[in-house]
């Protein structure tokens, strides 16, 4: 009769591990759209047409805001009660992927916004610098630890930093600033579960 017991309780320890196992989504589950959160802001991920991932983003203190972002690594769309953003590819966006370790890539953009002019064009400057392990909450992630840097035409850096890219999930699940200094922060996501209708 013990036997019988124990034998129940690891049946009903596996199956509880399946099941929290079953809760981390992954390459394929990731078409059905999943949800990314950390204190502060939710945000939903879905396929959309073109390979581009649409992101709804909802702020405990803000505005809600709509992103799309070419393979949910570059953003290319996004619209907000503050405005609306566009960067429109001068080349052809889909040559940069697959990414892979060691590589470097460019593209330059034009940005359109519904508040001020564009005053040139911009590069995004992409270096796969490797690859990492990348945790939320219990699920374990391969990222690729990418550099982009964003330069306008005169050469001024706009904005530089390191996204942690899940290429299954097809989104940066955390960007690290100032990295290699003393001032080095990383922000990023904390949880991860599927987006239910």
């Amino acid at each position: 009769m013990k036997s019988v017991a124990t034998g129940m309780g690891l049946t009903m320890l596996i199956l509880a591990g399946a099941a929290q196992a079953a809760d981390c989504v992954d390459a394929k589950s990731a078409k059905a759209g999943f949800v990314l959160e950390k204190p502060g802001i939710r945000s939903e991920f879905q396929p959309a047409p073109g390979g581009m991932v649409a992101v709804a983003n909802k702020y405990q203190s803000d505005s809600p805001q709509l992103q799309y972002l070419y393979a949910g690594l570059i953003e290319v769309f996004r619209d907000s009660d503050t405005g609306r953003l566009s960067m429109i590819p001068l080349a052809d966006i889909k040559k940069l992927f697959p990414l892979k370790a060691g590589a470097k890539s460019k593209i330059e953009f034009v940005r359109l916004s519904t508040k001020t002019p564009p005053k040139g064009a911009e590069t995004l400057a992409l270096t796969v610098k490797g690859k990492e392990s990348y945790s939320l909450g219990d699920c374990k992630y391969n990222v690729l630890a990418v550099d982009e840097t964003i330069t306008g035409d005169n050469g001024n850096v706009i904005d530089a930093f390191t996204a942690l890219y899940s290429p299954d999930l097809q989104a940066v699940l955390a960007r690290r600033y100032d990295e290699g200094t003393s001032a080095q922060s990383e922000v990023g996501f904390e949880t991860i579960k599927p987006l239910k209708e």
